[in-house]
């Protein structure tokens, strides 16, 4: 018997490390800052949405067709921002534990 371990083994070592809150100190600093920024993000595509609706209304009336076209693509993107910013921590919840189940 060898006492070098099959490679196969090596690969099947289980580190033993998962996610556990208060291991650092300033955990609930980074959080609120996270959601401050998040605030932020969220209030600035409100403003991209305001901008991007007027400028596809502003468009389809004075007949620019280009503006009227970027007015949409700017609906659509920051309608989208604000979906991905409102179910960021779902979706990273979602695959965490997506993760955590892999063997």
């Amino acid at each position: 018997m060898s006492l070098i371990p099959h490679p196969f083994l090596q690969l099947a070592y289980d580190p033993g490390i998962s996610p556990k809150g208060g291991g650092l100190p300033g955990l609930a600093v980074l959080k609120s800052v996270v959601n401050s920024i998040n605030l932020f993000g969220i209030i600035a595509v409100v403003g991209a949405l305001a901008v991007s609706l007027g400028v596809w209304a502003w468009g389809h009336h004075s007949g620019g067709h280009q503006a009227e076209a970027n007015g949409k693509k700017g609906a659509v993107v920051a309608a989208g921002a604000a979906l991905g910013l409102g179910a960021a921590n779902g979706i990273v919840a979602f695959f965490s534990a997506l993760g955590s189940q892999v063997r």
